[in-house]
């Protein structure tokens, strides 16, 4: 019995070592230098940023976890440009024009929401603290009371951090304001 706990506290302490910060001699000022540049690296061609009075590294940051996350599957409809569909095989090419302008429907009551700035500057329409709060909680206060965000996977979005939530508001600040979705559809 002791040899089998021997070879277990050797393989924990053989998986501990090998996922131990920093991975690969990378210090984690480093990552997260290195998820802010990949972040303005991913921004949609055709989407203009305004950094005009907004922190950089949370736009950078912001553009990371937005762009990796699939926020364009349900906020922009269509995802892709005709013939920029990864899912046919083709070279990704986003939809720019109507990046993340909402539109997706989901069955005859749902649509995705326009997460853009409105005229206040406001993505969704929303204070930052409006913003977290419905990615923690997933209702929308700006729904009645005790409606909950149906297709949002704002459980999963809701265990980030504040930070990271902080950060895809000030990215979503950052992108060209655009009207409601002309185009919803599934």
């Amino acid at each position: 019995m002791k040899k089998v706990l021997g070879i277990g506290a050797a393989l924990c302490l053989a998986l501990s070592a090998a996922f131990a910060w920093p991975a690969n001699d990378m210090r984690k000022d480093d990552y997260l230098e290195h998820q802010i540049k990949r972040g303005y690296e991913i921004v949609p061609p055709g989407v203009k940023l305004n950094l005009q009075d907004k922190n950089r590294a949370l736009v950078g940051l912001g553009s990371y976890i937005v762009n990796t996350s699939g926020c364009i599957d349900c906020h922009s409809h269509p995802s892709y440009l005709p013939g920029g569909d990864p899912f046919q095989g083709q070279r990704e090419i986003i939809n720019a024009s109507e990046y993340l302008s909402g539109g997706r429907t989901f069955g005859p009551e749902i649509t995705a929401p326009n997460l853009t700035p409105d005229h206040a500057g406001k993505p969704a329409g929303l204070t930052r603290r409006e913003f977290i709060e419905t990615l923690r909680s997933g209702h929308n206060p700006k729904d009645p009371a005790g409606q909950i965000l149906q297709v949002m996977p704002w459980p999963t979005f809701g265990k980030k951090t504040e930070a990271d939530l902080a950060a895809m508001y000030e990215y979503l600040r950052a992108i060209p304001s655009l009207p409601d979705n002309p185009h919803p559809g599934p």
